[in-house]
Protein backbone atom coordinates (compact mmCIF):
# COMPACT_ATOMS: atom_id res chain seq x y z
CA UNK A 1 0.00 0.00 0.00
CA UNK A 2 2.97 2.48 0.92
CA UNK A 3 4.49 1.31 -2.69
CA UNK A 4 1.13 2.23 -4.91
CA UNK A 5 -0.14 5.12 -2.77
CA UNK A 6 -2.93 4.01 -0.87
CA UNK A 7 -1.75 4.41 2.47
CA UNK A 8 -1.58 7.77 4.48
CA UNK A 9 0.72 7.60 7.10
CA UNK A 10 0.72 9.43 10.83
CA UNK A 11 3.17 9.34 13.75
CA UNK A 12 3.03 9.38 17.24
CA UNK A 13 6.85 10.17 18.58
CA UNK A 14 6.41 10.62 22.24
CA UNK A 15 5.74 8.36 25.22
CA UNK A 16 2.33 8.21 26.91
CA UNK A 17 2.76 11.43 30.03
CA UNK A 18 4.41 10.06 32.55
CA UNK A 19 5.65 7.53 31.13
CA UNK A 20 9.01 6.26 31.60
CA UNK A 21 11.99 5.39 29.48
CA UNK A 22 12.85 1.40 28.94
CA UNK A 23 16.69 1.10 29.08
CA UNK A 24 17.84 -2.24 26.96
CA UNK A 25 21.10 -3.79 27.35
CA UNK A 26 22.55 -6.99 25.44
CA UNK A 27 23.99 -10.07 27.78
CA UNK A 28 26.71 -12.03 25.81
CA UNK A 29 25.81 -15.02 27.85
CA UNK A 30 28.76 -17.02 25.96
CA UNK A 31 31.38 -14.40 26.16
CA UNK A 32 30.79 -13.26 29.26
CA UNK A 33 28.54 -16.05 31.90
CA UNK A 34 28.61 -13.71 34.53
CA UNK A 35 26.93 -10.96 32.77
CA UNK A 36 24.24 -13.91 32.91
CA UNK A 37 24.42 -14.21 36.95
CA UNK A 38 24.26 -10.26 36.90
CA UNK A 39 21.21 -10.50 35.32
CA UNK A 40 19.57 -12.65 37.52
CA UNK A 41 21.02 -10.12 40.30
CA UNK A 42 19.29 -7.18 38.57
CA UNK A 43 15.52 -9.16 38.88
CA UNK A 44 16.02 -10.31 42.68
CA UNK A 45 16.57 -6.38 43.26
CA UNK A 46 13.55 -5.09 41.76
CA UNK A 47 11.51 -8.14 43.95
CA UNK A 48 13.20 -6.97 46.76
CA UNK A 49 12.28 -3.53 46.42
CA UNK A 50 8.62 -4.93 45.56
CA UNK A 51 9.16 -4.72 41.52
CA UNK A 52 8.04 -7.51 39.55
CA UNK A 53 9.60 -9.09 36.64
CA UNK A 54 8.80 -10.93 33.31
CA UNK A 55 11.15 -14.04 32.28
CA UNK A 56 10.43 -14.82 28.57
CA UNK A 57 11.31 -17.80 26.68
CA UNK A 58 11.21 -18.85 23.08
CA UNK A 59 9.49 -22.25 23.61
CA UNK A 60 6.88 -24.09 26.12
CA UNK A 61 8.90 -27.36 26.64
CA UNK A 62 8.56 -30.99 28.02
CA UNK A 63 10.49 -32.29 25.12
CA UNK A 64 7.60 -32.36 22.78
CA UNK A 65 9.88 -30.85 19.73
CA UNK A 66 10.25 -27.38 18.50
CA UNK A 67 7.08 -27.14 16.35
CA UNK A 68 4.94 -28.63 19.03
CA UNK A 69 6.06 -26.65 21.96
CA UNK A 70 7.31 -23.14 19.79
CA UNK A 71 4.89 -19.57 20.80
CA UNK A 72 6.64 -17.60 18.70
CA UNK A 73 4.29 -15.47 16.76
CA UNK A 74 5.68 -16.82 13.60
CA UNK A 75 9.32 -15.77 13.80
CA UNK A 76 10.46 -19.16 13.45
CA UNK A 77 11.84 -19.75 17.31
CA UNK A 78 13.10 -22.72 16.66
CA UNK A 79 15.34 -21.51 13.85
CA UNK A 80 18.45 -19.38 14.28
CA UNK A 81 18.95 -16.12 12.06
CA UNK A 82 20.01 -17.75 9.05
CA UNK A 83 17.28 -20.48 9.29
CA UNK A 84 19.06 -23.69 10.62
CA UNK A 85 17.26 -25.90 12.53
CA UNK A 86 18.18 -26.86 16.02
CA UNK A 87 19.02 -30.73 17.54
CA UNK A 88 16.26 -32.18 19.41
CA UNK A 89 16.56 -31.75 23.20
CA UNK A 90 17.14 -35.49 23.32
CA UNK A 91 20.61 -34.57 21.38
CA UNK A 92 22.06 -33.29 24.54
CA UNK A 93 20.52 -34.94 27.11
CA UNK A 94 20.18 -33.72 30.20
CA UNK A 95 22.50 -31.15 30.27
CA UNK A 96 23.61 -29.29 33.00
CA UNK A 97 22.11 -25.59 33.63
CA UNK A 98 23.64 -22.69 34.19
CA UNK A 99 22.01 -19.50 35.11
CA UNK A 100 18.98 -20.52 32.94
CA UNK A 101 21.39 -21.56 29.89
CA UNK A 102 23.23 -24.96 29.40
CA UNK A 103 26.74 -25.17 29.88
CA UNK A 104 28.89 -25.83 27.66
CA UNK A 105 26.83 -24.95 24.97
CA UNK A 106 29.01 -21.85 23.27
CA UNK A 107 29.41 -22.61 19.58
CA UNK A 108 27.14 -25.35 19.67
CA UNK A 109 23.78 -25.37 17.90
CA UNK A 110 21.04 -26.27 20.56
CA UNK A 111 17.31 -26.42 21.11
CA UNK A 112 15.77 -22.69 22.02
CA UNK A 113 15.01 -22.55 25.92
CA UNK A 114 11.91 -23.15 27.61
CA UNK A 115 9.57 -21.87 29.97
CA UNK A 116 9.36 -25.56 31.86
CA UNK A 117 13.00 -25.61 31.60
CA UNK A 118 13.62 -22.32 32.69
CA UNK A 119 11.03 -21.87 35.48
CA UNK A 120 12.42 -25.03 37.26
CA UNK A 121 16.12 -23.83 36.69
CA UNK A 122 15.67 -20.37 37.98
CA UNK A 123 13.21 -21.82 41.00
CA UNK A 124 16.25 -24.03 42.37
CA UNK A 125 19.05 -21.83 41.76
CA UNK A 126 18.72 -17.88 41.06
CA UNK A 127 15.77 -16.86 42.20
CA UNK A 128 15.12 -19.49 44.95
CA UNK A 129 12.64 -18.08 47.09
CA UNK A 130 11.43 -15.94 44.66
CA UNK A 131 7.16 -16.13 44.11
CA UNK A 132 7.15 -17.52 40.49
CA UNK A 133 4.42 -17.79 38.02
CA UNK A 134 4.37 -19.33 34.47
CA UNK A 135 2.29 -18.73 31.60
CA UNK A 136 1.96 -20.25 28.05
CA UNK A 137 -0.57 -21.30 25.44
CA UNK A 138 -0.74 -24.66 26.46
CA UNK A 139 -2.56 -23.36 29.78
CA UNK A 140 -6.01 -24.17 30.24
CA UNK A 141 -7.87 -20.69 29.69
CA UNK A 142 -8.95 -20.63 33.47
CA UNK A 143 -5.46 -21.50 34.40
CA UNK A 144 -4.18 -18.65 32.32
CA UNK A 145 -6.47 -15.71 33.62
CA UNK A 146 -5.37 -17.14 37.60
CA UNK A 147 -1.92 -17.01 37.13
CA UNK A 148 -2.29 -13.50 34.94
CA UNK A 149 -4.36 -12.37 37.88
CA UNK A 150 -2.07 -13.21 40.34
CA UNK A 151 1.05 -11.54 38.63
CA UNK A 152 -1.22 -8.35 38.24
CA UNK A 153 -2.27 -8.41 41.84
CA UNK A 154 1.11 -8.68 43.20
CA UNK A 155 1.10 -12.53 44.21
CA UNK A 156 3.57 -13.12 42.22
CA UNK A 157 6.72 -11.83 41.45
CA UNK A 158 8.34 -13.28 37.88
CA UNK A 159 6.46 -14.21 35.34
CA UNK A 160 8.33 -16.78 33.12
CA UNK A 161 6.19 -16.86 29.83
CA UNK A 162 6.32 -17.13 25.96
CA UNK A 163 5.28 -14.24 23.66
CA UNK A 164 1.54 -14.97 25.31
CA UNK A 165 2.62 -11.81 27.10
CA UNK A 166 3.57 -9.48 24.22
CA UNK A 167 0.15 -7.51 23.81
CA UNK A 168 -2.78 -6.48 26.06
CA UNK A 169 -0.48 -7.31 29.33
CA UNK A 170 -0.44 -3.75 31.14
CA UNK A 171 1.03 -4.57 34.96
CA UNK A 172 2.89 -0.79 35.87
CA UNK A 173 4.35 -2.35 38.62
CA UNK A 174 6.33 -4.73 36.26
CA UNK A 175 9.81 -2.95 35.42
CA UNK A 176 12.57 -5.89 34.21
CA UNK A 177 12.01 -8.23 31.68
CA UNK A 178 14.98 -10.90 30.85
CA UNK A 179 14.32 -11.87 27.45
CA UNK A 180 16.33 -15.65 26.58
CA UNK A 181 17.92 -16.69 23.50
CA UNK A 182 16.65 -12.97 22.06
CA UNK A 183 18.34 -13.60 19.04
CA UNK A 184 15.70 -15.88 17.93
CA UNK A 185 12.60 -13.02 18.12
CA UNK A 186 12.14 -10.95 14.75
CA UNK A 187 12.92 -6.93 15.57
CA UNK A 188 9.23 -5.94 15.74
CA UNK A 189 8.75 -8.68 18.38
CA UNK A 190 11.47 -7.39 20.69
CA UNK A 191 10.51 -4.22 20.73
CA UNK A 192 6.85 -5.38 21.55
CA UNK A 193 7.67 -7.71 24.50
CA UNK A 194 9.73 -4.82 25.93
CA UNK A 195 6.89 -2.33 26.25
CA UNK A 196 5.81 -4.60 29.09
CA UNK A 197 7.48 -2.86 31.77
CA UNK A 198 8.02 0.47 32.69
CA UNK A 199 4.14 1.02 32.42
CA UNK A 200 4.41 2.86 35.69
CA UNK A 201 6.28 5.11 37.65
CA UNK A 202 9.18 3.28 37.71
CA UNK A 203 11.78 3.17 34.74
CA UNK A 204 11.89 -0.21 33.09
CA UNK A 205 14.50 -2.57 32.23
CA UNK A 206 15.33 -5.29 29.06
CA UNK A 207 17.78 -7.39 29.27
CA UNK A 208 18.24 -9.27 25.89
CA UNK A 209 20.32 -12.50 27.18
CA UNK A 210 22.03 -13.97 23.60
CA UNK A 211 24.67 -16.49 22.76
CA UNK A 212 25.15 -15.13 19.49
CA UNK A 213 28.51 -13.93 18.17
CA UNK A 214 29.84 -10.43 18.78
CA UNK A 215 29.93 -9.66 14.91
CA UNK A 216 27.44 -11.68 13.32
CA UNK A 217 24.02 -10.34 12.03
CA UNK A 218 21.66 -11.92 15.09
CA UNK A 219 24.23 -9.75 16.98
CA UNK A 220 24.00 -6.80 15.34
CA UNK A 221 20.34 -6.60 14.99
CA UNK A 222 19.92 -7.05 19.42
CA UNK A 223 22.59 -4.48 19.56
CA UNK A 224 20.16 -2.08 17.11
CA UNK A 225 17.23 -2.98 19.32
CA UNK A 226 18.78 -1.73 22.70
CA UNK A 227 20.35 1.40 21.08
CA UNK A 228 16.48 3.16 20.22
CA UNK A 229 13.21 3.32 21.82
CA UNK A 230 12.04 4.56 18.12
CA UNK A 231 10.03 2.38 16.62
CA UNK A 232 9.87 3.70 13.29
CA UNK A 233 13.68 3.10 13.03
CA UNK A 234 13.14 -0.45 14.07
CA UNK A 235 10.73 -0.83 11.39
CA UNK A 236 13.17 0.29 8.97
CA UNK A 237 15.99 -1.92 10.39
CA UNK A 238 13.38 -4.84 10.18
CA UNK A 239 12.34 -4.17 6.52
CA UNK A 240 15.64 -3.82 5.47
CA UNK A 241 16.38 -6.92 7.16
CA UNK A 242 13.10 -9.21 6.05
CA UNK A 243 12.73 -7.18 2.67
CA UNK A 244 9.64 -6.12 1.37
CA UNK A 245 8.57 -9.14 -1.02
CA UNK A 246 6.17 -8.34 -3.77
CA UNK A 247 3.37 -6.26 -2.29
CA UNK A 248 0.72 -6.98 -5.25
CA UNK A 249 1.14 -10.97 -4.91
CA UNK A 250 1.66 -13.75 -1.99
CA UNK A 251 5.02 -13.26 -1.59
CA UNK A 252 5.13 -10.93 0.14
CA UNK A 253 7.96 -11.05 2.00
CA UNK A 254 11.43 -11.65 1.13
CA UNK A 255 13.96 -10.57 -1.77
CA UNK A 256 11.00 -11.35 -5.08
CA UNK A 257 9.42 -8.17 -5.88
CA UNK A 258 7.27 -6.81 -8.60
CA UNK A 259 9.86 -3.53 -8.70
CA UNK A 260 12.61 -4.09 -11.02
CA UNK A 261 14.06 -0.79 -10.54
CA UNK A 262 13.66 0.74 -7.03
CA UNK A 263 13.84 -0.75 -3.90
CA UNK A 264 11.15 0.10 -1.45
CA UNK A 265 13.84 1.99 1.15
CA UNK A 266 16.55 3.39 -0.90
CA UNK A 267 14.13 4.79 -3.52
CA UNK A 268 11.64 6.06 -0.80
CA UNK A 269 11.91 10.10 -2.28
CA UNK A 270 11.54 8.77 -5.89
CA UNK A 271 8.49 6.72 -5.19
CA UNK A 272 7.15 9.97 -3.45
CA UNK A 273 7.29 12.19 -5.82
CA UNK A 274 6.42 9.46 -8.86
CA UNK A 275 3.42 9.15 -6.47
CA UNK A 276 2.59 13.05 -6.41
CA UNK A 277 2.91 13.04 -10.18
CA UNK A 278 0.50 9.84 -10.85
CA UNK A 279 -2.25 11.56 -8.06
CA UNK A 280 -2.08 14.49 -10.51
CA UNK A 281 -2.79 12.73 -13.82
CA UNK A 282 -4.90 10.86 -12.45
CA UNK A 283 -6.96 13.63 -10.91
CA UNK A 284 -6.70 15.33 -13.97
CA UNK A 285 -8.12 12.29 -16.09
CA UNK A 286 -9.16 9.79 -13.89
CA UNK A 287 -10.01 7.58 -16.85
CA UNK A 288 -6.64 8.28 -18.70
CA UNK A 289 -8.41 8.92 -21.98
CA UNK A 290 -6.25 11.20 -23.00
CA UNK A 291 -3.52 9.10 -21.93
CA UNK A 292 -3.83 5.63 -23.65
CA UNK A 293 -0.11 3.85 -23.51
CA UNK A 294 -0.20 4.85 -20.13
CA UNK A 295 -3.21 2.73 -19.50
CA UNK A 296 -2.43 0.03 -21.96
CA UNK A 297 0.95 -0.13 -19.82
CA UNK A 298 -0.92 -0.15 -16.23
CA UNK A 299 -2.90 -2.79 -17.54
CA UNK A 300 -0.22 -4.71 -18.71
CA UNK A 301 1.85 -4.79 -15.67
CA UNK A 302 -1.38 -5.68 -13.47
CA UNK A 303 -2.55 -8.43 -15.13
CA UNK A 304 -3.27 -11.40 -12.37
CA UNK A 305 -1.87 -8.83 -9.59
CA UNK A 306 -5.52 -6.58 -10.30
CA UNK A 307 -7.10 -9.58 -7.69
CA UNK A 308 -4.73 -8.39 -5.17
CA UNK A 309 -4.88 -4.74 -5.34
CA UNK A 310 -8.63 -5.18 -4.97
CA UNK A 311 -8.35 -6.93 -1.68
CA UNK A 312 -5.68 -4.20 -0.12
Amino acid sequence: MTVYGDLETSTLTELPAGRPSITTHVVPAADKPHFLQRAWDRVGEEVSRGQQAYVVCPRIGDGSGPDASAEDGGQGTAQDGDGDEYPAEDDFGNVDMAGGIPRGMAGLRRQPLSVLDVAATLAAGSLAGVRLGVLHGRLHPEEKDRVMREFAAGQLDVLVATTVIEVGVDVPNATAMVIMDAERFGVSQLHQLRGRVGRGTVPGLCLLVTEAPPDSPARERLDAVAATLDGFKLSRLDLEQRREGDVLGAAQAGQKSSLKMLQLLSDEDLIGQARQEASAVVAADPELSGHVALRSAIEDLLGHQADYLDKT
